[in-house]
């Protein structure tokens, strides 16, 4: 049975993002549904897909699975030899948790540095806020490299689902230029360099969509490669 996913900018939707990557660095099929957001139609055409009017949004044939979060589940579910969460219990129940708690928190960062992956990478002052939820962040990252994902470029080993739900926030590290350790450092490289992440990122940067809630030098628009 086909998947189809709805998704938003590649630009922008970091939400979209955590699906997508799941789904592709898994080698999932899927039909991709792309619809501009913040366009004056935006909310009526998700909602031709998904009640929310929000994206990412999953059809599995006459299912719908809307929340990033839900959707990494189900294809856990329906694909269980993509081993999209570690195998053992005490590592996967450690990556449910944090996975969980990237979905729920850190709403400085997601304010302060919106997702924009054609911006030039320039660093950005920083509110108090923002270095709290950074503190936590690169624990959570040192920590599972150190007690799961040990010898490898990943948390737990293998890419998982927490990997899908952290990569955007790679994203916001790079662009922002935002210092950290050594490991976080080393993962936001790995994340980088996935093929899948490659991908979207070139999607991304061929997009004619401005967001000017999320382009932090408005009016400015800053674009790599643009003087």
């Amino acid at each position: 049975m086909s998947l189809t996913l709805v998704i938003g900018n590649k630009n922008y939707s970091s939400w979209s993002l955590r699906a997508w990557i799941a789904m592709t660095a898994a080698g999932i099929a899927f039909t991709e549904v792309f619809i501009p957001l913040d366009q004056p139609d935006t909310k009526e055409r998700i909602k031709r897909h998904s009640p929310t009017g929000k994206v990412p949004a999953l059809i599995d044939g006459d299912m719908l699975v809307f929340e990033s979060i839900a959707i990494l589940e189900h294809l856990a579910e329906r694909f269980p030899e993509a081993r999209l969460w570690p195998q053992d219990p005490a590592a996967r129940a450690h990556a449910r948790s944090i996975a969980g708690e990237m979905h729920a928190g850190f709403a400085a960062l997601r304010s302060h540095c919106p997702m924009n992956l054609w911006r030039p990478v320039e660093r950005r002052e920083l509110t108090p806020e923002v270095e709290q939820d950074l503190a936590r962040i690169t624990q959570i990252w040192r920590n599972a490299r150190e007690n799961y994902g040990r010898g490898s470029s990943f948390l737990f080993g293998g890419f998982t689902a927490a990997d899908a739900m952290f990569a955007p926030v790679a994203a916001r590290f790079r662009t922002y230029d935002i210092p950290c350790d050594a490991v976080s450092r080393a993962y936001v490289e790995a994340i980088h360099v996935m093929p899948a992440f490659k991908a979207w990122r070139d999607a991304a940067l061929k997009e004619p969509y401005v967001i000017a809630a999320d382009e932090v030098d408005w009016p400015k628009v800053k674009k790599t490669g643009e003087a």
